[in-house]
């Protein structure tokens, strides 16, 4: 069975509680999937947990307002592409070049009209989808920025480590419990990685999803043993809520293999395999991913969660 297509995800973001039930009725009742916030502080945390396709936020909000909650969403590079549409009272022209300076897309004035807000949304969700570089399930950057991060590192002389980082046993898991129950693990697997990078926030650590089960955690060497021991303690400890009680209590699932066949499959675990520069250069993007998916593959012939690091000297 094919996977079902995903509803678009929006956030809206208005202290005035009679407008926001008014947008959010508008918005669901076209298909959306829509989550509320009441103030500045409360988006944040929603978009953080799991980010929407798009976000409406009042300018005028408690805490923190429109403009703050853009400015910080515009510095974060995970959402720095994340459409944004304020909603403001008044639309003065310094408001609205404000706004834009700071990364809005679009702006919306009050009091709103429901028709202006969908032909809005519609449009700039169809311009992101063609433009933008992130994955659409985790909301991560994607193959681009992943490339371009990598370049400007190597061309600036920088300390490199790359973990690409996959799922073991996904492909079994997603076929015994579904492709909706296989979109949870893999945001979830986006959402750990992402508060593992974050616990030191003044590293510039950077998380893409490269597709399907398959990310990438750009370091530096000196803390990439660290992050990969941490990755896996997490995810392993994370993995068993993934499954039903039994499944948990075997420490196994039953499925078919890619031939058909029927077999046994233990839970999920996580490979990583890690390329640096510390030992020796490392010139180009394709090198990288060479080396990178080389030792991700030795590391999946291992039982369990394993990193293996390049260690040659040439």
């Amino acid at each position: 069975m094919a996977p079902r297509p995903r509803s678009p995800r929006i956030l809206v973001a208005d202290d005035e509680q009679d407008l926001l039930q008014i947008m959010r009725d508008t918005l669901e009742a076209q298909g959306f999937v829509v989550e509320t916030a009441s103030d500045g502080v409360e988006a944040l945390a929603a978009i953080r947990k799991d980010p929407p396709d798009i976000a409406i936020l009042d300018l005028r909000m408690p805490r923190k307002d429109g403009f703050q909650v853009c400015e910080e969403l515009r510095r974060d590079p995970v959402f720095e592409h994340l459409p944004v549409v304020m909603l403001s009272a008044s639309g003065t022209r310094d408001n609205r070049v404000h706004g834009l300076n700071l990364g809005a897309d679009d702006f919306i004035n009050k009091p709103v009209d429901m028709v202006e807000l969908l032909a809005r949304v519609r449009m700039i969700m169809k311009r992101s989808r063609q433009g933008l570089d992130a994955n659409p399930l985790t909301r991560l950057p994607g193959n681009v920025s992943i490339e371009t991060r990598i370049d400007e590192a190597l061309e600036g002389g920088e300390p490199l480590a790359v973990l690409y980082i996959d799922l073991n046993q996904f492909k079994a898991y997603n076929d015994a419990y579904g492709y909706d129950a296989g979109d949870r693990v893999i945001k979830a697997t986006g959402r750990l990685l992402l508060e593992i990078a974050r616990k030191e926030p003044l590293k510039n650590d950077f998380v893409g999803h490269i597709g399907g089960d398959d990310f990438i955690l750009i370091t530096t060497p000196d803390r990439m043993e660290k992050l990969a021991s941490e990755t896996i303690r997490r995810f392993d400890a994370l993995a068993p809520s993934f499954y039903n009680e039994a499944d948990r209590k075997r420490g196994k699932i039953v499925s078919t293999d890619r031939q058909g066949r029927m077999m046994e499959f233990p839970l999920l675990s996580v490979a990583i395999g890690i390329c640096h520069n510390k030992i020796h250069p490392l010139t180009t993007y394709a090198q990288v991913a060479q080396i990178g998916t080389e030792l991700k593959k030795h590391a999946k012939s291992q039982p369990g969660s394993s990193f293996v690091i390049d260690r040659r000297t040439s």
